[in-house]
């Protein structure tokens, strides 16, 4: 077999994947709506799915993750695996889904944010960021699952956090919503504070100086950037919760959302610097003269220990702050 006729062969495997992916997709999004139909009119509690939103969860996912694939903000399979978050953080709530969209594309902008002097300091840099289908998982499957477990506890729909009138759903909204600012804090930390910070970072469980890339290491740009990535994901959260919840008004305030949004983003930060501190090698390549994240004959070690990477990393932290912060904003939440 020719080169030309292996390579044609590889983009129609290719194409008829995606077509079959693709349907398989369509496929599973008319069963939630057949059984979101089903279970509302022998229930008579949960809200159905609308043909309009799931119109909306479908079309609107798989426009996003074509255009993420052009632009190689994402590979071939973060893009299935962007279109199966998507539709099922929209179809749960509009406003998972806006939280989503303002993470996504604001880490894709920053990721190619001075590309250059980034490719000067990491070792590891991709054109245009290309997530692939575990770095989409380990950044949106928590949200996933908590999208999931929200509609069968509430069905799809929009509603006002309020602990005092539907404690089950709001804790799960605001968990989601920290995990999204979590992986949104920690990625404007590291594409703003990586190349706009003028003093070295700082590792962060000993304080000492690091050269720029060590995992684990922080600067007070980066730490600012994380409290604005958070605080984004949190100011589209609350603008679409004023644009589609009917009831706000006998509900309590909405408007802590941001606060809460800006605090994990902050808090996971931290929390993604210490455990790459702690679990993450860090060494100095004097061959390519950068940090690397896996031990080679050249390298110097700097910090951590080779137990996790950082897709694992980014994982963890966003578990620990969907599980800690709901309960934390339960306490300081204004009643209705």
């Amino acid at each position: 077999m020719s080169c030309y006729q292996e390579d044609f062969f590889k983009e129609y495997l290719k194409m008829m994947v995606n077509i079959v992916v693709l349907n398989l997709l369509i496929c599973i999004s008319l069963v939630f709506w057949i059984v979101s139909m089903t279970a509302s009119t022998y229930y008579g509690t949960l809200r159905p799915i609308s043909p309009w939103r799931w119109l909306f969860s479908v079309l609107v996912p798989l426009m996003i993750a074509t255009q993420g694939f052009k632009k190689k903000s994402l590979d071939h399979s973060g893009a299935l695996g962007g279109l199966v978050v998507g539709f099922i953080l929209t179809v749960a709530n509009y406003s998972f889904f806006t939280s989503l969209f303002v993470f996504f594309v604001t880490s894709s902008k920053l990721t190619k944010w001075k590309k250059d002097a980034k490719k000067q300091i990491d070792s590891e840099y991709k054109e245009g960021g290309q997530r692939n289908w575990v770095q989409v998982f380990c950044n949106g499957g928590v949200p996933t699952e908590l999208a999931v477990l929200y509609m069968i506890e509430n069905g799809p729909g929009e509603i006002p956090i309020d602990f005092s009138k539907q404690y089950t759903a709001s804790w799960m909204c605001l968990s989601l919503l920290g995990a999204l600012a979590c992986s949104a804090g920690d990625t404007w930390a590291s594409e703003i504070g990586s190349v706009m910070s003028k003093s070295k970072p700082r590792l962060i469980t000993t304080w000492e100086k690091v050269p720029v890339g060590t995992n684990g290491a922080i600067t007070l740009v980066g730490l600012l950037s994380s409290l604005l990535g958070g605080m984004a994901v949190g100011i589209a959260y609350f603008i679409t919760q004023l644009i589609f919840v009917t009831d706000l008004e006998i509900s309590a305030p909405q408007w802590p959302i941001i606060v809460f949004g800006a605090a994990a983003g902050l808090l996971g930060s931290i929390v993604d610097s210490y455990l790459g501190a702690t679990m993450q090698y860090s060494g100095f390549d004097q061959n390519i003269g950068m940090v690397v994240n896996h031990q080679t004959k050249d390298s110097k070690h700097i910090s951590g220990k080779p137990i996790l990477d950082n897709n694992t990393v980014n994982l963890f932290s966003s578990v620990i702050i969907a599980l800690v912060l709901p309960s934390v904003a339960w306490c300081f939440w204004p009643r209705g």
